[in-house]
């Protein structure tokens, strides 16, 4: 008897500084030596790119937008995502967005009926490992930058990432990517989403 697998859609949050590009990757490397496809979609780059269409110059603008302008980017980017229909599509997101207003969700309950998570992964670090990555990224325009902020952030991410697991009825994945446990942490997701 042939059993079908379904398609996964992987929802993978991460604060800036938990590592979560090295870890994509790795799942990339191992779903493809499982003889799966994946893709690998960027949810901030799609908004960027559509926000680029309008005057949009520098992609740490996008979260200064109204709020109004970044639900329709976000949208539109969902809209791309549901297009894909890889084995696997890993969605690289945020689950909020710092604003001027407070924390925007960044999974709001329009965008998870458009992209129908199957999975939902939340990267974390310890706050310490968090700020040394975050002080020596040059490449991003950040926030200022301390602990205590870093506590919020993690805090507000796990409550944001809960509520999208209830309102779609995926389960979410708690991942703790320590200091050179890439490969720990990359097998606890793939074992996580069924793979």
């Amino acid at each position: 008897m042939l059993y079908l697998v379904e398609n996964k859609k992987v929802v993978m949050v991460g604060i800036p500084g938990v590592g979560k590009t090295t870890l994509l990757s790795k799942m990339a490397e191992i779903i493809k030596d499982h003889k799966k496809s994946v893709s690998v979609l960027s949810f901030g780059s799609l908004m960027f790119e559509v926000a680029k269409e309008n005057g949009l110059k520098d992609r740490d603008e996008l979260r200064k937008l109204p709020v109004s302008e970044q639900q329709k980017l976000q949208k539109l980017a969902a809209e791309k995502i549901a297009q894909h229909d890889e084995d696997v599509v890993i969605i690289d997101t945020h689950a909020f967005i710092s604003s001027s207003e407070g924390y925007y969700p960044g999974l709001p309950e329009h965008v998870l009926k458009i992209i129908q998570p199957t999975n939902f992964v939340s990267v974390s670090a310890k706050p310490e490992e968090i700020y040394n990555r975050r002080m020596s990224d040059d490449t991003r325009n950040r926030d200022k930058i301390t602990l205590a902020n870093i506590k919020k952030e993690l805090d507000a991410q796990s409550g944001m990432i809960s509520a999208c697991s209830v309102i779609s009825g995926s389960p979410v994945k708690h991942i703790l990517n320590r200091e050179g446990k890439v490969d720990e942490a990359a097998d606890k997701i793939i074992n996580a989403i069924g793979l």
